[in-house]
């Protein structure tokens, strides 16, 4: 609080030098009018000697702006230049994020909706070892199976067998 108590001290102090310094520069400059005594000719002498005051003023002031918007233009046109001549901007690779679904709808729809989605929770558990167990794996000679599938016999056999999955 005894900082800012000296800060404000000292802003308010530097308005007061700026305003005077104001002040003095304005009184050194320009003379004070009197008009008090002066004729209606006479005043309008004076009358059209600060009119032509306040026009070469103006004028300055005209030409002033001028250069600085020209100057305000220039610098744009030589920072879009120093952009082009750095390159263009490359994007950074992107590397996939895994998110989860309760993220991502936590993302969606913010923090206040708490939605639980259990995807794995809807699916048919298969066990491997029951689909192994189902199927009978025969073994057997395989000559005894050529032989016997040799000949018409064995190829009704393989006609009957492919017709009727189920072996009926």
């Amino acid at each position: 609080s005894l900082m800012l108590a000296k800060a404000k001290e000292e802003w308010d102090q530097e308005i007061v030098d700026k305003q005077s310094e104001k002040e003095r520069y304005l009184a050194e400059r320009i003379t004070p009018l009197r008009t008090s005594g002066l004729s209606l000719s006479q005043l309008q002498d004076l009358c059209r000697e600060l009119h032509e005051k306040v026009e070469i003023v103006d004028e300055e002031r005209y030409d002033i702006e001028a250069k600085c918007n020209h100057n305000t233009r220039e610098i744009k046109d030589l920072k879009i230049k120093v952009l082009d001549l750095r390159g263009k901007f490359k994007r950074p690779p992107l590397r996939r994020v895994r998110v989860s679904a309760d993220a991502m709808l936590r993302a969606l729809l913010g923090s206040k909706h708490k939605v639980s989605m259990d995807l794995r929770a809807n699916l048919k558990s298969v066990k491997k070892e029951d689909t192994e167990k189902e199927r009978p794996v025969e073994v057997g000679d395989w000559r005894k199976n050529v032989e016997a599938m040799s000949g018409m016999e064995g190829r009704k056999k393989m006609f009957d067998a492919a017709k009727s999955p189920t072996g009926q």
